[in-house]
């Protein structure tokens, strides 16, 4: 699926055609569109078109845990073009629940910036009978194996087996290309509950949909304070957040990459963004591509150590 979200160009700037951007940029997003991935990249795109004159692109190609989508930019020609707005999923937990990749998340990729961190939201249906978490576990402890969580990230997915592994509860996993999926099965009833981006979850909150139980870092949210933090609420231990972050192939010009990450930078800051990082709840965040790579190999590791404690086998 994909958007032009701008298309007019400055007179001054059409003139310049060896000035970069010079052409139609394609931002290609692992997840499904309405995800937090996808309306980071829709913002940023609309502020980048605003910068630069330039229209933006926004591809989604979701599945496999990103892969289709992170192997499509690895391949794509390395002219500044082709850029991967992605997270953690792609660039620090599949190398860790994946025996193969058909990318190299380290090699194949050139880090350009950091786009947002945030954290996520522990939801049920509305008519659960669970008012707190507590009474969540309580009945997960008495009638192990009988609940379900879904994810349609990494992130969501760490979440919950996180939440399984400090709460010594069995709770079935079940697998979605995406949350927005995940959550349409949770509203129907097929699951009983997920941790899911804040931008996803709290619109169904807000319409009396879900109920929210608790939030994932150790901060709570400024957009629902009133819901305690998941450690608060008596999970001690618990921080799971995530982070959006932007990639180019690796043969792409350092140039080019600095360029872009500057590019990137101002679009973080502008007005234009402003509206995502307010209603998702997430934390604007940039910075040099060697930040972003050192970042990158810190989380992987954490991943890794997550993963790992919770069990999970590489597929």
């Amino acid at each position: 699926m994909a958007a032009v979200l701008a298309v007019a160009a400055p007179a001054a700037f059409a003139q310049n055609a060896t000035k970069y951007p010079g052409k139609t940029l394609t931002f290609v997003v692992p997840f499904a569109a309405g995800s937090a991935t996808d309306q980071i990249a829709r913002a940023l795109g609309q502020a980048l078109t605003q910068e630069t004159g330039q229209a933006v692109v926004v591809e989604n190609k979701g599945g496999a845990s990103g892969m289709l989508a992170a192997q499509s930019v690895a391949r794509a020609p390395a002219d500044g073009y082709t850029v991967l707005i992605t997270t953690n999923t792609t660039h620090a937990a599949n190398e860790h629940l994946y025996k193969k990749l058909p990318y190299d998340p380290v090699k194949d990729f050139a880090p350009v910036t950091g786009l947002g961190k945030g954290g996520q939201l522990l939801v049920v249906n509305a008519a659960a009978p669970y008012k707190s978490v507590k009474e969540l576990v309580d009945y997960a402890k008495a009638n192990p194996g009988k609940l379900s969580f879904g994810s349609g990230s990494s992130s969501s997915r760490m979440a919950g087996e996180m939440l399984k592994q400090l709460a010594g509860v069995d709770i079935l996993h079940v697998p979605y290309k995406s949350n927005p999926l995940a959550l349409t099965d949770l509203l129907g009833g097929q699951i009983d509950l997920m941790i899911t981006d804040v931008s996803t979850g709290v619109p169904q909150v807000q319409a009396g949909k879900l109920k929210a139980l608790g939030f994932s870092t150790q901060e709570r949210s400024p957009m629902l304070p009133d819901v305690p933090t998941i450690e608060q609420a008596g999970i001690k231990g618990y921080n799971m957040g995530y982070w959006f972050a932007a990639y180019l192939p690796a043969a792409t010009p350092p140039q080019l990459v600095s360029q872009l990450s500057n590019l990137l930078g101002k679009a973080v800051e502008s007005k234009q963004a402003a509206g995502f990082y307010a209603q998702s709840g997430t934390s604007r965040w940039h910075g040099t591509p060697d930040e972003l790579a050192k970042f990158q190999a810190q989380e992987t590791a954490k991943w890794g150590k997550v993963i790992q404690a919770a069990g999970i086998q590489p597929e």
